[in-house]
């Protein structure tokens, strides 16, 4: 049997995806995340990730994965590309290789297991397939000329796994125009056994495929609530900032930071639905460099993060606590720059404010507490 410490995995992401229009497709976002970072994030726990990029996207691959994979440009073809990443592993303690399109990112365990348990009882090269099961027409000038006999006929999808000894010769004997491993691997004279494949595994190539990758992530929705409270007295000054917006007032709030307080409690329920700890950890207020700080900072690290691990923020409720100011003439603005600064619509971003009826250091007017919820969805 395998080890995954014997296996690299090689991600080929260095086309341009044409045929879809703008952005290259392994680099635009599903529900919160790359492409290729969720293509990535399927092969989390083997030896070694290298993935191929174009030599445009070397330094974008370098700040969103950095240390975590190994980067390679790619070539001319895909299969330049291709023995590139191959060629980085010759001399390494790996034995075998998965190969993947960077343009399937809803590869499951199930898929993968398969590729390798076949590689570990002897194949020299493995590969998941889908029996053909539709009716196949061939065609002239737009009409049904006949049919093709199914039988026997496969829909190929990756990763497509192999010996890496094997893989390596075959691609360095290969033509430059080749499009598929197994192909190579056949032309070299090795066997390859078809593994199961899954009609989830799909290759995103036109516009529509996105659609279904967003209904099929649908169904496996990974949802965090995390709340944040923060307090912050008053001190001399004539205004305070709250969720981003300046209102004239007799005193301000006294914090380390600029003490915006609905927006520390903001960002305190975003690390909090992440797991992770809250502003003091990030930012800690023993550091000088953020005395003074505009909040928008914590409150921008904390959304991003967030997204890095392939969350987008569903929607968040700020309630301020406070005799005065006045909140309700502000709340619209306040929304607007909270939204503005997360990156997501105002609508999905509630702020209101109460008293708490002069109870209390709020209801004597020492200061102003926050309370603030964020829902943050995942798949």
């Amino acid at each position: 049997m395998l080890e995954q410490d014997q296996i690299a995995v090689i991600i080929t992401a260095a086309g341009r995806g044409t045929r879809m229009g703008g952005a290259p497709k392994q680099w635009r976002d599903l529900d919160g995340r790359s492409v290729l970072a969720r293509s990535i994030a399927a092969f989390d726990g083997f030896g070694r990730i290298v993935v191929v990029l174009h030599p445009d996207d070397m330094a974008r691959g370098i700040a969103a994965f950095g240390g975590a994979v190994t980067l390679v440009a790619g070539g001319d073809s895909r299969a330049a590309s291709v023995r590139a990443g191959l060629e980085v592993l010759e001399g390494s303690d790996v034995s075998h290789v998965l190969i993947h399109d960077g343009a399937r990112p809803l590869v499951d365990r199930q898929v993968i297991a398969g590729v390798t348990a076949a590689l570990g009882q002897g194949a020299v090269a493995a590969a998941p397939g889908l029996p053909v099961s539709d009716t196949l027409w061939r065609s002239a000038d737009g009409h049904v000329t006949g049919t093709q006999d199914r039988a026997g006929l496969y829909r190929a999808q990756t990763p497509q796994g192999f010996r890496l000894a094997e893989i390596l010769a075959a691609h360095r004997a290969g033509p430059d125009d080749a499009t598929d491993d197994v192909g190579l691997a056949r032309l070299a004279g090795h066997e390859v056994v078809i593994t199961a494949g899954s009609e989830d595994n799909l290759k995103l190539t036109f516009g529509p495929d996105f659609d279904r990758a967003r209904r099929i992530l649908g169904g496996a929705m990974d949802i965090r609530l995390g709340n944040g409270f923060d307090v912050h007295g008053f001190a001399p000054g004539d205004h305070v900032t709250l969720c981003g917006v300046r209102i004239d007032h007799d005193r301000a709030l006294k914090g380390h930071s600029d003490a915006d307080v609905g927006m520390h409690a903001l960002t305190d329920a975003i690390y909090g639905a992440l797991a992770e700890g809250d502003i003091g950890r990030h930012f800690p207020p023993s550091d000088p460099q953020w005395k003074g700080a505009d909040s928008m900072i914590f409150l921008r690290h904390a959304a991003g993060l967030a997204r890095e691990r392939g969350f987008r923020i569903g929607n968040a409720d700020v309630t301020l606590i406070c005799e005065a100011p006045k909140i309700g003439p502000h709340a619209r603005a306040m929304q607007a720059r909270l939204a503005e600064i997360i990156g997501i619509e105002a609508d999905r971003i509630s702020v209101k404010a109460t008293t708490s009826e002069r109870l209390g250091f709020t209801g004597r007017g020492e200061g102003i507490a926050a309370l603030a919820t964020a829902t943050l969805i995942g798949g």
